[in-house]
């Protein structure tokens, strides 16, 4: 192992905090459809997520040297923007963790590095190009074609299985759904654990540890893949609700499709060495599949929220990665005030989240989201189901209407029936 001064010491083991936080806040990308239609009990998905993350972390280094070599300009960086970079990530994470909502670990660390690196050393640190086409615009384009895709793939399985026994094919969808989850979870290995493979190697060679240029040593490797793996057992419990429940309701062919998508692009984004948000993709699959069920629907406040935290992550991590790096290179007492700020906010946001628990004994239990004003109003004008008109004034005409009372009393009573 390369020579490690104490201060890339700190660096390395927040890195390792930040892909710990990536795996419990991305388990539901893997699992959240699985568990909420009932093809593995929770415990169950998220160990076998776990195992997956942990393989994939060696099928590639692509995304790593994404991170490493293309994003900033190595010259001139100094292990404390890393640091500071990390505590961006690190605590963007955990709020969105807290507030339930699915945003993107990938776009949170490197909105940090951006932020900590423009600090440093200015605009220039920074390789714009790379921004935009291997960052930003797979942001763009990742969700809508797993989106579509999702969409398109749930519409053909339904319709295939018109005549088909509805049991059997459930079964079957619910073992297809275990498969296809195990693609996610093994493509989510390939991309996410590699970003923390590259913020590490980045550090090295800041630190002059190692060579620029250099591709990840093996103990790099293995450490961020075990990290990784066990956020992930962890599981990221609020953010599985969401995504599971929170979004659309799925069956399992909906989660199938979903899942197959998502993996098919995140496992080509990977080969391609585009570093996108698997959380994104994913989303995007759950709502394509939930538009692609006839009479499905996704619930668009909570999309909303949704899309807003993602729009939030590069901008939110940058200006914590800016501060931080400000009093970080003030020297080694600025790096440990960061260090104990990051420990503290940590902290407190744990003691907060243990006021409403959500775990695997509860993920599942959402309250149905109240209809929004659109659908009110459409429900309140939308005229009543063929046929309804003809019986309700059939039923009228056969109403017994009491005629007027007589005033003789000796007289006995009469109807006039209409």
């Amino acid at each position: 192992m390369e020579h490690i001064t104490l201060l890339l010491a700190i660096v390395v083991v927040t890195a390792l905090v930040f892909d710990f936080t990536n795996g419990f806040h991305d388990t539901a990308n893997a699992m959240a459809t699985t568990i909420s239609t009932g093809a593995l009990k929770p415990k169950t998905a998220v160990a076998m997520s776990a195992v997956l993350n942990l393989v994939g972390a060696f099928l590639s280094v692509e995304v790593a040297k994404t991170i490493s070599k293309g994003l900033v300009n190595e010259e001139g960086i100094q292990p404390e923007v890393i640091l500071a970079a990390l505590v961006g990530a690190i605590l963007w994470n955990l709020v969105t963790w807290l507030v339930g909502l699915p945003s993107s670990s990938s776009h949170a660390l490197m909105g940090g590095l951006i932020g900590a690196t423009v600090a440093s050393i200015g605009i220039s640190g920074v390789n714009g190009e790379v921004v935009v086409t291997k960052v930003l615009i797979p942001a763009v384009a990742a969700p809508i074609v797993a989106g579509i895709a999702s969409m398109l793939a749930a519409r053909l399985t339904y319709r295939l299985d018109k005549k088909a026994d509805a049991k059997t094919t459930e079964k079957g969808y619910r073992v297809g759904q275990i498969a296809s989850a195990g693609l996610v979870s093994l493509a989510h290995g390939t991309n996410d654990a590699q970003k923390t493979m590259g913020i590490i190697t980045l550090a090295l060679v800041a630190g002059g540890t190692l060579a620029p240029g250099s591709n990840p040593p093996v103990w790099v490797i293995v450490s961020a893949g075990l990290a990784i793996a066990l956020g992930t057992y962890l599981g990221g419990w609020r953010i599985i609700r969401t995504m599971g429940k929170g979004l659309t309701d799925l069956q399992p062919q909906q989660g199938f499709a979903a899942q197959t998508s998502a993996a098919t692009t995140i496992l080509a984004s990977s080969h391609l060495g585009f570093s996108l948000s698997t959380t994104h993709v994913v989303s995007g699959g759950v709502m394509g599949a939930g538009l692609g069920r006839k009479g499905g629907v996704v619930r668009w406040s909570t999309a909303t929220r949704m899309f807003a935290a993602w729009g939030l992550t590069l901008p939110a991590a940058g200006l914590v990665g800016a501060g931080a790096e400000y009093v970080a290179r003030q020297g080694d007492w600025g790096v440990y005030v960061v260090a104990t700020f990051l420990v503290a906010s940590c902290l407190g946001i744990w003691l907060v989240s243990r006021r409403q628990v959500v775990d695997h004994t509860n993920v599942n239990d959402v309250e149905t989201e109240p209809a929004g004003v659109v659908t009110t109003a459409i429900a309140a004008v939308t005229p009543p189901p063929a046929g309804s008109v003809a019986a309700v004034a059939d039923e009228d005409l056969k109403t017994t209407i009491p005629a007027p009372v007589p005033t003789d009393p000796a007289a006995p009573p009469a109807t006039a029936a209409v």
